[in-house]
């Protein structure tokens, strides 16, 4: 028996700039003109289990929060709690306790960190969980790695749960401190290796000095008329350090003739700024441990922004250490956009010190 819980709201925030929809912050986004996105994602996720187990049992509750999700994609979902209007974390915490009572032997969920520790804070590691990648921020090691792997992951469980190993893994959020995380809690999940991303990782002190060259030589050569968009991470946030900015270590920033013009921009912020017509390269770090290049923390940076700068002007940075450590050596994208093609997959160039780079696969 599956346990579903659908965060209507989470990920809203991405591509406008706010770093997640915790409290009231989802009307902000509304404000901003954000669609949500939950509900695709966690489609996405439940066609790829029903095309494995067609006949599990799915608790849930109504509407928007697993109901609409579930019957779309084939289920006869059975509802246990109907949660309030617009929903709030009370009705996930609320539901992952009807879930639990209910004797479910896998909560499915769709959103993100703060969604992991409402969830994990009610059921701990007694429910194993399996986190479907819909918010802002993703750094806890409860996710797949994209829906469909979510959904292959939950499917694989629920066919043989004896022959997939459940692990303790830890829930990880933005800490007090920009740009860092900090553990709140651990959960149990099944272990498929490829399907399940692991936590952030910090940067390994070895690549501390050859990042801080890289950056500053990108400083220094900084072009006029040609905009530089800096997408969020320590690893970049020094390019700003080297021109004495304040830069937004969790945002994407925007700089052209080395003045900052755009402070923790949103999508269509960027868009606009491109559409004035001077060039333009994007800077991208990579995360620590997972790998991932798009779709974790830095949605601003959608497609329509990869297209309209040119892959080929985009510009990865990562040191030679954080690289090693990602098992398997591939990056990742996961951009949240279900209507668009996926960008940046191939093989690309990984800037790792001035003069020193490698090529790295990048994959969906």
């Amino acid at each position: 028996m599956l346990g579903l819980i659908v965060n209507p709201i989470a990920g809203m925030g991405g591509s406008v700039g706010l770093h997640g929809t915790d409290g009231d912050t989802y009307m902000e986004a509304e404000r901003l003109g954000a669609a949500p996105i939950a509900g695709k994602r966690a489609l996405r996720a439940l066609h790829r289990l029903c095309s494995s187990v067609p006949d599990v049992k799915i608790l849930t509750a109504s509407g928007t929060m697993g109901e609409e999700a579930a019957s779309l994609a084939g289920f006869a979902p059975e509802v246990v709690a109907f949660p309030s209007h617009p929903t709030a974390s009370r009705d996930t915490r609320k539901l992952a306790s009807a879930l639990k009572a209910g004797g479910v032997s896998l909560l499915l969920f769709a959103g993100g960190d703060g969604t992991a520790r409402d969830i994990v804070g009610e059921v701990g590691a007694d429910v194993p969980v399996v986190g479907i990648p819909t918010g802002v921020k993703m750094h806890s090691a409860v996710f797949g790695h994209t829906p469909e792997s979510a959904g292959a992951m939950a499917a694989r469980f629920l066919e043989s749960p004896g022959q997939v190993p459940l692990v303790r893994r830890e829930v990880l959020d933005a800490s007090g401190e920009p740009g860092q995380v900090a553990g709140f809690s651990v959960a149990s999940v099944p272990f498929v290796r490829d399907l399940l991303q692991p936590g952030k990782a910090t940067v390994p002190l070895g690549d501390d000095g050859s990042i801080d060259r890289l950056c500053a030589s990108i400083a220094s050569g900084m072009a006029e008329e040609h905009v530089y968009i800096l997408g969020p991470g320590t690893t970049v946030a020094r390019i700003t350090d080297h021109l004495g900015m304040d830069g937004t270590v969790a945002g994407v920033d925007a700089i052209l003739n080395r003045r900052l013009v755009l402070a923790d921009a949103t999508q269509q912020q960027l868009l606009e700024l491109l559409d004035t017509g001077p060039p333009a390269t994007i800077l991208l770090g990579v995360i620590g441990g997972q790998g991932f290049l798009l779709g974790r923390g830095n949605q601003q940076i959608g497609p329509a922004v990869i297209r309209q700068v040119g892959e080929q002007n985009v510009m990865i940075l990562a040191g030679e250490e954080k690289l090693r450590s990602l098992d398997p050596p591939v990056l990742r994208v996961d951009t949240g956009i279900e209507t668009s093609e996926p960008v940046m997959l191939g093989y690309h160039r990984v800037h790792t010190a001035p003069g020193r780079s490698t090529v790295m696969k990048v994959v969906a």
